[in-house]
């Protein structure tokens, strides 16, 4: 995701709940129904979101767990359960789970001493290789206390179907507080319902609502034959030209970048290392002017040139490595949370030594990328692939997935100080999903820092402490640029 303003967070009592409707569908999408079912059978494609906030000190914990307890009122998605169709006649459907239990979600840890913030990411990394109790919400969160600089880190790990990343934040900056001082007054609702959904259940409240909206979904298809119809007798020969454009554009789409993955990153598996960089969004996005680009552009160039040095250190040389790109696809009228967004692909050139250069090369692609017509063509094409048996489908998907060497994500944050517990949150480091990647690298912006997670494929980065050096290295010349 490329550059976007930042997201306000507003606090509790700032908003009117009522209208607050965030992960409201019940039903799964047939994307995210794809990520819920091919990690059964495929479980290096398990997709956990994780979030490291870094507090400034322990919050309260008994107002943390009430906090949490009352996140699950307001967003009721908290307490919901994934209960498949019979015969898995339709999608998976989220119902409120008839014995949720917090304690078995939220817990609480304490480091033996002396623990550093780097202990904290090892536990993060353990929490994030656990699969999810199906039969559950799909959620975790955990207080890391113990620190030996008096901090300490609340990680919550969350199943990609429940939201993609910038519903994840949308989610955070609806429950975090703007002030260290409780609400006494903020709104309250009632705790959902507990159901006892059934797979028939499920399969028989999809089918009413398929009935219920087919008069519209055929009323929305005649009006669009309709248009087409009368666009093709107006502007034929347009109506050909923009017919092959999007043609050529589904080409382009489905084509793996014109590359061939690292020899030296071949390898997949099941292993994951966190690790962490940092810098401000203002030397940052001076640098990235330097050469003409934007903050996303000097991101990505940075990691490209880290690849590069990681690879210098065996002894390797390439010019370039497959990349993929989540895009977002959201619009100001789509709601809030769950998963909208789609793949870019293309081939990061790795072997540009001059970070100038690389950055203007990766800003071409970039900008040609999003220009694509056919970009959300996954998502449009779901509804067919959900169909396909799910481990020809997990099969498929990995094989296209373990052909990039790199993902880049890049979500905007928060621009002021919030807050959880009464303890301030300092850093809030992402970690996307790395189904099938070597590398998935994703930034958001905290309080005028770049904060950037790197989860790391073990099988593929067998030396996670040198690639996160060569990346440290890669970024601290880009940032360099804007100081001359």
């Amino acid at each position: 995701m490329a550059d976007g303003e930042p997201l306000i967070p507003p606090s509790a009592v700032d908003v009117d709940f009522s209208d607050v409707a965030w992960g409201a569908d019940r039903t799964m999408s047939d994307f995210e129904t794809g990520m819920w079912r091919m990690e059964e059978v495929q479980p290096k494609l398990r997709s956990p979101i994780v979030a490291v906030d870094v507090l400034d000190k322990p919050p309260d914990w008994e107002r943390l767990v009430r906090a949490h307890e009352w996140a699950s009122h307001m967003v009721p998605r908290i307490r919901m359960r994934v209960v498949e169709p019979t015969l898995r006649l339709g999608n998976p459907m989220w119902s409120v789970d008839p014995e949720f239990d917090l304690d078995y979600h939220l817990s609480r840890v304490r480091l033996p001493e002396p623990a550093t913030f780097d202990h904290a990411l090892r536990m993060c990394r353990h929490m994030a290789t656990e699969p999810f109790d199906r039969a559950r919400p799909p959620w975790s969160a955990m207080l890391i206390e113990g620190l030996d600089d008096g901090r300490a880190v609340y990680v919550v790990k969350t199943h990609h179907s429940i939201t993609d990343g910038l519903g994840g934040i949308q989610l955070m900056t609806l429950l975090h507080s703007r002030r260290p001082e409780p609400t006494p007054d903020k709104p309250d609702r009632p705790a959902p319902l507990p159901e006892q959904m059934s797979g028939g259940g499920a399969l028989f409240e999809q089918a009413l609502d398929n009935v219920r909206s087919a008069p519209g979904r055929l009323g929305g298809l005649i009006r669009g034959a309709v248009r087409t119809a009368m666009t093709v007798v107006g502007d034929p020969v347009g109506s050909v030209t923009e017919v092959a454009g999007y043609a050529n554009s589904i080409r382009r789409v489905v084509t793996p970048p014109p590359t061939t993955g690292s020899d030296l990153l071949r390898d997949r598996g099941l292993g994951r290392w966190f690790g962490v960089l940092e810098v401000s969004v203002d030397e940052l996005r001076s640098a990235a002017h330097v050469a003409g680009g934007s903050l996303n552009d000097a991101y990505v160039a940075a990691l490209l040139g880290g690849f590069r040095r990681y690879h210098e250190s065996f002894g390797h040389d390439l010019e370039t490595i497959p990349v993929g790109m989540p895009v977002s696809m959201r619009s100001a009228s789509d709601p809030t949370g769950g998963n909208r967004f789609a793949a870019a692909r293309f081939a990061g050139p790795v072997g540009e030594r001059d970070p100038i250069a690389r950055i203007k090369k990766v800003r071409a692609i970039i900008l040609g990328l999003r220009q694509e017509p056919a970009l959300g063509l996954l998502d449009s094409a779901a509804p067919i692939l959900v169909r396909i048996p799910t481990v020809v489908l997990a099969n498929w998907y990995l094989s296209q997935s373990t052909g990039l060497d790199l993902q880049a994500s890049n979500v905007a944050g928060v621009p002021v100080p919030v807050y959880l517990a009464g303890a301030r949150i300092e850093r809030m480091f992402p970690f996307g999903p790395a189904p099938g990647c070597a590398v998935m690298a994703t930034l958001v912006s905290h309080v005028g820092t770049c904060c950037i997670g790197v989860n790391l494929d073990t099988a593929a980065v067998t030396e996670p402490a040198r690639f996160m050096s060569c990346l440290q290295e890669s970024l601290d010349e880009i940032v360099e640029l804007g100081r001359g």
